[in-house]
């Protein structure tokens, strides 16, 4: 309401004032109607200057078409690029005040049209709304005359119609405020005259009546220079008039007017023009002097005449863009006091020294690094204080950057993003601009923008390798670290931040977090258990590294562990099997052996692998150190030497296996070996071994009474071999307890493997003795084994084996023993 008021409050005095102002005002209204037309998308006002502060231009929010609930989130505000603000809008209603003294004087100067143009920024969108401020003059400033008392020197005989300059007098407000008409005071003598030259009413006296210096030698008249205000405002200037004695030639100027072109940047004490009069008088009457009869008082300061030979210097540096024009007047005077005057124009040439300057209006920082092509980043407006050519600016984005610079209106440039752009690679951009006018020389301006780009989870996390490989002892600890992956993540923040996980594995039979974890901050891999490389000897994982970003991004990795073999597996002997508390069997030697005869194999295995499973056969401990000799890497036992009637029937050997890992693992056996030529001679032997008092002697006998034995079936075998073949080509009747007997089905049965040495054998024969097999109740074709006789009665059962019709193998009938 109150902004409505203020308006109404301009309109009403606008309105007033066309009336004073006429056809001027007139022409104004037309113009701005014009001006109104050809910018449509500006907000204008007209207000009176010397308003208070703090009232209502008007309503810019309504004017703008926004409503109440826009106008606070649209937070509109004025842009300052001046040191002065003269208007402020409010945030919360939308409307526009007057923030500072205006002065349309002071602004616009002699200006006919004073327009305050400003810009009005509105956010969330972002837009910017041109408004112009039309103000409106008030009769608030007082003609007056820059000299206040005027002293004229007429001769006496001087004619009627002589003139007499008075100067002007200045009034800043324009139109029917601005200085209109001279009023002289009522005298006998001169006649006002006004003069119009550039804008400027001019006070003449004109001589009606020729003077008489005896009659009136001195008198004053007052000059009033009135304005068109109301009411009007006058100023006042007394004219002091002294009659002299008879001079009749005045000085005359060469040019009534001097017009002169200067450029801004001439030094100082440069000579700018020489105005020349001269005086047809002799003697006094002809000396000419100089001064300024008319001149503001800035240009006084600016210019200095000198008063005798008229030439006019420059006092201080001049500014084009200050004040381009100087009009002043310049009096010559003789001795006689006749004067004549001329008017000097100074019309300043614009050079081009003033360089654009870049002002920073807004600007976003930071920006996404997703942010699409032609995306805001600044907004700048550029000025340059010259005119023409000198003040036509190009601005340019200065190093191949990837944002570019358009131009809106009125001196405003967008600084606009142009590619795409990439944190990682450049965190941030330092924009130089450029603005250069087209000058001759071109000056320009630098303006560096800052612009900070935020981060996006654009990467995923990547592991420093493609795959990974880990090797890890078995036996480890459990929840021991036995590797670690390590992945990275370029982006910021949460987005860089990298959790890890298992997500799978090989190994089926096993629940994953059985065997291994993962610290998901470090990437360190734990086993939950111990390995063992017997088991397996190698599994994979997939780790997942995820990073915190949203959504998130992650990546996977292969990490292979293999399980290193360590030595914890002593060689197990497999031949010869071990007896009681660790004692061989029995191994029979034939006393007619030879040198390298061949006694038996020892046979191990290690469950290691590698250097660890590598075995190495040592004869530890013999009876007869030199009698056997062992193979370092095959195990086969051999006899060194031929065996002497000085040696021992029976020999016992400690074998040594032992692995290569480091620290070793050895085992060990003992054989048991006799010399004998058959079964029925090493039988005593173990006999005798068997009832020793040392279980490992009996082990030893058991081994030697198995070889003799062993060598009596070979033999038994051939010697039955030889009688069937005999009871083919016919049938003694001493052959015929060979026959079949009615209850078996079993003929003769041959061991299958007698030409095979010392190795293991399972051995069947077929023999027949009824009272034997009565008295032991033992089945015919029946298989002797040790759980079917009792130790009372294994003696017997040999005697059995060797004549009854029976089966007994090998490791039974040494079991009897």
């Amino acid at each position: 309401m109150k902004g409505e008021k203020a308006s109404a409050s301009a309109r009403r005095m606008n309105c007033r004032h066309q009336e004073e102002s006429g056809s001027v005002r007139l022409l104004f209204l037309l113009l701005l109607s014009l001006f109104c037309k050809t910018a449509s998308e500006q907000i204008q006002y007209s207000v009176p200057e010397e308003m208070e502060k703090g009232s209502v231009v008007g309503n810019l929010g309504k004017d703008l078409g926004l409503s109440p609930g826009e106008i606070a989130n649209r937070n509109l505000h004025v842009l300052s690029l001046d040191k002065k603000q003269y208007f402020t809008v409010s945030a919360e209603n939308g409307k526009l005040y007057v923030n500072d003294r205006i002065d349309r004087e002071g602004i616009c100067g002699e200006t006919l049209f004073c327009l305050i143009n400003f810009e009005v920024m509105a956010e969330n969108p972002m837009n910017i709304f041109h408004v112009t401020v039309a103000i409106q003059d008030i009769n608030d400033n007082t003609p007056h005359f820059l000299k206040e008392d005027i002293r004229l020197e007429p001769s006496e005989l001087t004619l009627p119609g002589a003139r007499f300059v008075l100067g002007h007098a200045e009034d800043p407000d324009v139109g029917m405020n601005s200085l209109q008409s001279y009023q002289l005071s009522s005298n006998q003598y001169f006649t006002l005259e006004t003069k119009e030259s550039d804008g400027n009413k001019y006070a003449e006296l004109v001589l009606s009546k020729q003077l008489d210096r005896e009659s009136e030698s001195s008198f004053h008249i007052t000059l009033l220079a009135v304005d068109g205000g109301r009411p009007a405002k006058t100023g006042t200037a007394k004219i002091w008039v002294n009659v002299i004695d008879a001079n009749d030639n005045p000085p005359v100027f060469a040019q009534d007017t001097y017009k002169v072109s200067l450029k801004e940047n001439v030094p100082k004490g440069s000579s700018v023009v020489q105005v020349e009069a001269t005086d047809r008088d002799e003697g006094s009457n002809g000396q000419i002097s100089y001064s300024f009869s008319n001149i503001a008082e800035n240009s006084r300061k600016m210019f200095l005449l000198d008063p005798h030979n008229g030439t006019i210097r420059v006092m201080q540096t001049l500014d084009f863009e200050g004040k381009d024009k100087y009009i002043m007047t310049v009096e010559a005077k003789d001795g006689g006091g006749l004067v004549a005057h001329c008017n000097v124009e100074i019309k300043i040439v614009d050079e081009n020294d003033n360089a654009p300057e870049i002002i920073l209006v807004s600007s976003s920082s930071p920006i996404p690094e997703d942010s699409a092509s032609g995306t805001l980043v600044a907004l700048i407006n550029v000025k340059d204080r010259d005119s023409g050519e000198n003040g036509n600016i190009v601005c340019q984005v200065l190093s191949n950057l990837p944002f570019q610079i358009v131009s809106t209106s009125n001196n405003y440039y967008k600084v606009l993003t142009d590619g795409l752009l990439d944190r990682e690679n450049t965190p941030e951009y330092n924009i130089t601009i450029t603005a250069t006018d087209n000058g001759s020389p071109p000056l320009s301006t630098l303006k560096t923008i800052s612009v900070q780009i935020s981060d996006i989870n654009d990467n995923p996390p990547a592991f420093e390798k493609p795959s990974y490989t880990a090797y890890v002892p078995e036996n480890n600890p459990s929840g021991a670290s036995i590797f670690r992956v390590k992945a990275s993540d370029p982006d910021l923040d949460g987005n860089a931040r990298i959790l890890y996980s298992i997500q799978k594995s090989n190994i089926e039979d096993l629940p994953l977090s059985s065997y291994v974890s993962i610290n998901s901050e470090t990437g360190i891999v734990y086993a939950q258990r111990s390995f063992d490389y017997e088991q397996f000897r190698e599994f994979q994982l997939q780790v997942k590294a995820q990073d915190g970003g949203s959504p998130p991004l992650s990546s996977n990795v292969t990490v292979k562990v293999f399980i290193v073999d360590q030595n914890d597996n002593s060689p197990q002997i497999l031949y010869p099997s071990k007896g009681v508390e660790g004692s061989g069997l029995f191994e029979m030697i034939p006393r007619s052996a030879d040198a390298d005869y061949l006694v038996t194999k020892v046979v191990a295995v290690d469950a290691d692998s590698g250097h660890n499973a590598w075995l190495s056969y040592h004869l530890l401990q013999a009876t007869e150190p030199g009698l056997f000799t062992i193979g370092h890497h095959t195990g086969e036992i051999r006899t060194s030497r031929t065996f002497l009637e000085r040696d021992a029937v029976k020999q016992r050997a400690v074998i040594l296996v032992k692995d290569n890992g480091h620290p070793s693992l050895s085992a060990t056996v003992t054989l048991n070996l006799v010399f004998a030529e058959n079964f029925q001679e090493a039988l005593p032997e173990m006999k005798t071994q068997s009832i020793s008092p040392d279980y490992q002697s009996d082990l030893q006998f058991y081994l030697v009474l198995a070889l003799a034995l062993i060598s009596f079936l070979f033999l038994l075998t051939v010697i039955l071999a030889i009688l069937m073949k005999l009871r083919r080509s016919g049938n003694p009747k001493f052959l015929q307890c060979f026959a079949p007997v009615p209850h078996s089905n079993n003929g003769i049965i041959f061991p299958p493997n007698y030409e095979e040495g010392t190795l293991p054998y399972s051995y069947q024969l077929c023999l027949s003795s009824e009272s034997r097999i009565q008295e032991y109740a033992f089945p015919t074709n029946s298989v002797l084994t040790a759980e079917n006789i009792s130790s009372k009665n294994k003696s017997e059962a040999l005697l059995i084996a060797s004549e009854g019709n029976c089966e007994m193998d090998k490791s039974d009938m040494v079991s009897l023993f």
